[in-house]
């Protein structure tokens, strides 16, 4: 097999952020810059001579032409065999599936998660290792490391595989096998939940469910599982065909890109139950008839009623969520006398605690839940867990969600994003509130006491590793808080998340609207950031 080695020069800004190097596809574009990146993550990852690969991605514009530059350097570096998803395609909780059950060596997922798609939108790639999840700042920083000394890059010169053809073809000496994206995905959702039991409420007349795909990856997922193992009635799922462009919208499952599902949703004639998932399939937004589940409550949900699911029925043994998530999680995890655990944003963070079986369930505010059955969050997985637990309960959303408040109290919970700020603004803001951590304790804000105020740090119990810097924190006695952060999933500027959080146990003052409930808090937490004066703006972009 002929191999080419190609001369190149570093880039600037190749440094893996949350999830992976996101830019725009332009940028991708550019020569030798995929090269570069895909030879840096091969030298760190070391001597890559007959190992095993998983590739896939979210059929965003430009998946297939970099997966074909991917599986030529692959080939160039050494590996004996490469899994592909058929077309491209495999959602990030089935390429986490996929390397699991095969026990690759590690997977390169390409996907910009929730971003915009199309010819001017945005493209990410990352690696994940053989447990299955994003890999570690150990490896991203060492990747980091080797984008800035890179002086040349190793490609095929063979012809692209047939990537709609299921099967086995060659690569020169490397294997490459184009698998069905969805089977062995469904194969392990089969394994976790009742799927009697799931299918006897969703061809029952007494139910009606939608699930918006967004035009994104989990479409074909939804529809195996959903339509045709499930039986949901055809057109259950919505805007199911995968698109380069995700149809021109953007595929991030909230209440204001979802905009289609949550109409139909909070209409007099709704559905029962609604879900969306994201661009790559690791998010998810569950609504009710005219009822909106919080992801941090959702998380506590699903661990209060994890009983109820034949893969959890023997007890779950921790929860861990992201630090901005609601603490409504840790009340259950007190109640049921499990450990919790508080980790920066990120999956990567969750990865050491579900190898060590210190916890089973995890999520974070950014509509994103998982569990111990892979290293991944995973939204289709978390519409099969609130489908298990309606068809055991024969409860509506509203009710299973009241009847939760009832029982562990209310954690009033919004997340405000101010999206495309300047990076030097957003910075000059942090830096703002940091020089006024030393002196908030114990300071009064009307009837609010601050009783601690630093900048997060994590000390992972397993491998003794500490992430730095992960976002402000301001708590207040009684359990209020008032979270900054400067988000690393954008490709332009910086988007700022500033998280109010309230705790209400009076069973009188569950149901009030969470605007109103956080009003004051909210108007506090614009006033210690200076974000109007710092940022220009007056309104959030999003408000979830």
């Amino acid at each position: 097999m002929p191999i080419s080695t190609i001369n190149t020069t570093p880039f600037e800004g190749q440094k893996p952020g949350t999830s992976g190097l996101r830019k725009k596809v332009s940028v991708f574009k550019q020569p030798h810059y995929l090269e570069n990146f895909i030879q840096s993550t091969f030298n760190a990852l070391g001597d890559c001579e007959g190992k095993t690969l998983v590739v896939g991605g979210d059929g965003r514009y430009y998946n297939q032409t970099a997966i074909q530059i991917i599986l030529k350097m692959a080939a160039a570096n050494g590996f004996a065999h490469v899994w592909v998803g058929q077309n491209g395609i495999l959602s990030t909780p089935a390429a986490s599936c996929v390397i699991r059950k095969y026990q690759a060596f590690g997977g390169l997922i390409l996907s910009a998660s929730h971003n915009p798609a199309g010819i001017d939108g945005d493209f990410g790639i990352k690696f994940n290792t053989s447990n299955g999840g994003p890999a570690p700042e150990s490896i991203t920083n060492q990747i980091y490391q080797q984008t800035a000394e890179i002086s040349q890059y190793k490609i095929s010169n063979a012809a692209d595989i047939a990537l709609h053809k299921l099967g086995t073809q060659s690569l020169g000496e490397m294997s490459v096998e184009v698998i069905d994206s969805v089977v062995d995905y469904t194969e392990l959702m089969a394994t976790i939940f009742d799927f009697r039991a799931i299918q006897a409420l969703l061809t029952s007349s007494n139910f009606s469910m939608r699930f918006d795909a967004m035009h994104a990856v989990t479409g074909p997922y939804a529809i195996e599982i959903l339509e045709k193992r499930l039986g949901a009635p055809a057109g259950t799922v919505i805007n199911g065909i995968p698109l380069p462009d995700f149809g021109g919208g953007h595929p991030d499952p909230n209440l204001t890109y979802a905009e289609q599902l949550v109409t139909e949703l909070f209409s007099d004639d709704a559905p029962d139950f609604g879900a969306a998932s994201d661009g790559d399939g690791d998010r998810n937004m569950i609504l009710g008839k005219q009822f909106f589940v919080t992801p941090s409550d959702s998380l506590a949900i699903l661990a209060a009623n994890a009983q109820y699911i034949p893969a959890y029925k023997s007890g779950i043994a921790g929860i861990a969520r992201s630090m901005p998530t609601s603490q409504a999680a840790d009340r259950v995890a007190e109640k049921l006398g499990i450990e919790s655990h508080e980790t920066p944003t990120g999956w990567k963070f969750f990865g050491n605690l579900l190898d060590a079986n210190r916890v089973t369930l995890c999520g974070e505010e950014s509509f994103g839940t998982g569990s111990n059955h892979i290293r991944e969050k995973d939204g289709l997985w978390a519409v099969l867990f609130w489908l298990n637990i309606l068809a055991v309960k024969h409860q509506s959303i509203a009710e299973l969600v009241n009847q939760h408040w009832q029982q562990f109290g209310r954690n009033y919970y919004t997340r405000h994003d101010y999206e495309g700020v300047p990076t030097e603004q957003a910075e000059a803001l942090i830096q703002h509130l940091q020089t006024q951590l030393p002196s908030l304790p114990k300071k009064q804000f009307g009837e609010r006491v601050v009783s601690y105020a630093d900048n997060f740090s994590y000390h992972d119990p397993i491998d003794n590793s500490i992430a730095e810097k992960q976002g402000i924190r301001i708590g207040f006695e009684g359990g209020d808080r008032i979270i900054y952060r400067l988000s690393g999933t954008g490709t332009e500027g910086a988007t700022l998340r500033v998280y109010i959080e309230s705790y209400e146990d009076r069973p009188d003052s569950l149901n009030q609207d969470t605007q109103t409930a956080l009003s004051e808090l909210i108007e506090l937490a614009n006033q210690l950031a200076n974000i109007a004066v710092l940022t220009g703006r007056t309104v959030p972009t999003v408000i979830t």
